[in-house]
């Protein structure tokens, strides 16, 4: 039997995870995380913090043209 469970990240709807004996697979319900369409996962808990992580590196500046503010 399939389940399927709807991951929100930050109130955001991510997707929904249909898991098997196999795992879960990933469906995307919204474009900041369609990086992880399709993809599979060993737990929701795993697809969740996946999702988490995503939305916080689009969310996190760059720091790589960070210059320091005193000399």
């Amino acid at each position: 039997m399939t389940k399927a469970y709807i991951i929100e990240v930050r109130n955001r709807t991510a997707g929904i995870v249909a898991g098997d004996e196999h795992g879960f697979s990933f469906f995307s319900s919204e474009r900041a995380f369609d990086r992880l369409d399709g993809r599979e996962f060993r737990s929701v808990r795993e697809a969740e913090r996946a999702a988490r992580e995503l939305l916080d590196a689009r969310r996190s500046p760059t720091n790589a043209t960070s210059f320091p503010t005193a000399f």
